[in-house]
């Protein structure tokens, strides 16, 4: 989803991760699933991605539907 999201707004990792202040490596592992965003990036991934935090985490909500 976040990759997704990213593609749509036609930015690289390294864009991302100079918006938000991070390294580029950490916008990869949020994108394959290692890792997941930090409550307090976000509101400005959603800004960044024109989005609501709710589908920024939507993927990873889903896999959890029903356990």
């Amino acid at each position: 989803m976040l990759k997704e999201l990213r593609k749509q707004c036609g930015m690289s990792q390294a864009e991302v991760a100079k918006a938000l202040g991070i390294r580029q490596s950490t916008v990869a592992m949020w994108e394959n699933g290692t890792n997941l965003p930090r409550a307090d990036k976000l509101p400005a991934l959603s800004k960044l991605y024109h989005c609501p935090i709710e589908k920024l985490l939507g993927s990873k909500r889903k896999e959890g539907k029903g356990a």
